[in-house]
């Protein structure tokens, strides 16, 4: 590997909430040099460069790319613009991390993949729940076989409706998209199975009525080829008076045994307070294991994801979570598009690179 007496340079694509979530991360990081940071946002982008110190900000990916000391790049931009700065910086030899999904068509992944295989690059997808302490305590326990074969799961990750109403992108994407890339690369990894038919459903009205075009909710029913079944549910629609601004429980039924999740209801610490910002109750967990900072350094089970990507460039090593995972993924999402349209099961297509 080249230059690996001195830092990775570094560049992010998109810095919205989570973008700066990852230039807070990368700034701090001794194996980082965070050179440069991209928005079409002009403005933002400059709020972000100087918050963390990066020495350049742009407005066009085309321009960040130009920057030959910077070896990988950060895509966190919105879940339907991954593919074009994700194929640029791949072909311009760049190493990548792409925010889930890879991306929202099947031949914008295939595209993806063939830049990364041909330019010979790192390409990682950041499925964090992987990192997640009882998603990876539970993954642990399949395959030490203590739980013996998993069965069925029950997967829940809903928002509440200040999230969709909160991003002006909205109606580009959808809750399945948003969130459903989370809860089905987790039950693909924990049934260690792929997909091989989806059922799904979903209801549009209270967030159309509201100027929101998209879906208020989907329901999937996931069989796998080995015989598993997963129930996911995924709503935007859930009141902003809710305690927490999202909400994750999941349900593992296994041969010997049975696993509860709840991170997002577990009540390990609650805040109460007469500050209400953006008309949302102040009364939500705050955030103690996704992604808290702790005496100024970012820490979390979605940081260890992204500090896992710069172990890989580091050292050569593979990433845990590749490309062909992020194909996968959308490929399932697709399919459940299609049947939550024509209210039928539909088979899930997997496609070869």
């Amino acid at each position: 590997m080249k230059n690996r007496n001195k830092p990775i340079g570094y560049g992010i694509v998109g810095v919205g909430i989570w973008g700066e979530m990852h230039a807070r991360l990368l700034s701090t990081e001794p194996q980082v040099e965070l050179r440069a940071v991209c928005d079409l946002n002009a403005e933002r982008a400059r709020e972000v460069a100087n918050k963390f110190g990066v020495p350049s900000c742009y407005t066009y990916y085309e321009e960040m790319l130009r920057d030959e000391q910077i070896e990988a790049v950060s895509i966190t931009t919105p879940d339907f613009a991954h593919a074009e700065p994700a194929i640029a910086a791949a072909r311009s030899g760049r190493h990548l991390l792409v925010e889930k999904p890879l991306a929202t068509t099947l031949e914008e992944c295939l595209d993806i993949l063939k830049a990364a295989k041909e330019a010979g690059v790192t390409l990682m997808v950041d499925f964090h729940n992987r990192w997640s302490p009882p998603f990876y305590k539970s993954h642990q326990y399949l395959e030490e076989g203590e739980l013996g074969d998993l069965k069925y799961v029950y997967f829940r990750l809903n928002d509440a409706i200040v999230v969709p109403r909160y991003f002006p992108w909205t109606s580009k994407s959808s809750v399945l998209w948003f969130l459903g890339p989370h809860s089905i690369d987790t039950v693909r990894w924990l049934f260690r199975d792929e997909v091989r038919q989806v059922y799904a459903v979903k209801r549009k009205d209270i967030l159309a009525n509201q100027g929101i075009d998209t879906a208020d909710f989907y329901t999937l029913i996931l069989q796998f080829k080995r015989g598993g079944v997963a129930n996911l549910e995924h709503s935007w629609i859930v009141s902003q008076h809710n305690p927490s601004l999202f909400e994750l429980k999941c349900e593992l039924q296994a041969s010997r045994g049975t696993v509860y999740i709840d991170t997002s209801t577990n009540r390990m610490m609650e805040l109460y307070t007469d500050v209400i910002p953006d008309g949302y109750l102040r009364s939500h967990l705050p955030d103690m294991t996704l992604s808290p900072v702790i005496h100024g350094r970012q820490l979390g089970f979605a940081l260890e994801s992204i500090r896992h990507f710069i172990d890989c460039i580091y050292t050569g090593k593979q990433p845990l979570v590749g490309g062909i995972d992020g194909l996968r993924v959308t490929e399932v999402i697709l399919a459940a598009e299609k049947s939550a349209e024509i209210d039928r099961p539909v088979k899930v297509d997997q496609h070869s690179v």
